[in-house]
């Protein structure tokens, strides 16, 4: 397998930033749909007590899809995180490399991205991994 070189990680940089934002924005639609305390429609935030349940599932709470979404909104902002550290931290990239990777993955819990995020933050996760320092050679 070949590995990436130059001065600083750009690919690894640029794909795992545009990722992160995908996953953050999708996750953030995902939240805004389910929100907490669901204050839309026609009884807003009456509707867990006009059912006479309190619970996650009954309105009022957001539900696990709520939970889903943010741990989406989490990993995008750990992918954007770790975007930032590889091209700025070079000395690390292979442990960025590894957060961003391990993120990207978890992001699938909310939208990852519309799927596209987690590929992109996946491949830029590699090429971090895979990025050398340019040695010169005499």
């Amino acid at each position: 397998m070949a590995t990436q070189t130059g001065e600083r990680p750009t690919a690894s940089f640029v794909l795992s930033l545009i990722g992160g934002l995908l996953i953050l924005g999708g996750s953030g639609i995902m939240f805004g749909f389910s929100g907490p305390g669901n204050y839309g429609g026609m009884m807003g935030g009456y509707y867990g007590f006009m059912n006479r349940y309190y619970g996650m599932m009954g309105g009022y709470g957001g539900g696990w899809f709520s939970g889903l979404a943010a741990v989406g909104i989490v990993s995008g902002i750990m992918v954007i995180l770790g975007a930032i550290m590889v091209y700025n931290e070079t000395g690390s990239t292979s442990t960025w490399g590894t957060l961003i990777l391990v993120f990207s993955i978890a992001g699938l819990l909310g939208t990852g991205g519309f799927f596209i995020g987690a590929i992109l933050s996946v491949v830029g996760g590699i090429l971090a991994l895979t990025w050398r320092r340019e040695t010169a050679r005499p």
